[in-house]
């Protein structure tokens, strides 16, 4: 808002612009925050692997402030989590 705007406001119309100014910032911060993941609201009981892998692949997405982790992210996820892949020939 201009100084030559502010200066033909009443007071209460420049009031009435500060606290939307200031709903706006306070929209703008909360903006970026994610909610946590849930597990109890689907359904179904998650195993232990499975809360740790969600959790882990929430953190990652909220520290590189990415929604949709590529496959290759993924991947990086499990890894940091220990898992490998088993390179073993299956048995003929």
């Amino acid at each position: 808002m201009t100084t030559a705007t502010l200066n033909n406001l009443t007071a209460d119309e420049t009031m009435s612009e500060a606290m939307i100014d200031a709903e706006v910032q306070n929209d703008k911060k909360t903006e970026g925050r994610r909610r946590n993941i849930d597990p109890t609201t689907c359904e179904r009981d998650y195993s232990y692997d499975e809360i740790e892998f969600m959790q882990a692949l929430d953190e990652y997405k909220r520290d590189a402030k990415r929604m949709f982790p590529t496959c290759s992210e993924i991947l990086e996820v499990l890894r940091k989590l220990g898992y490998t892949k088993d390179v073993s020939l299956p048995e003929s």
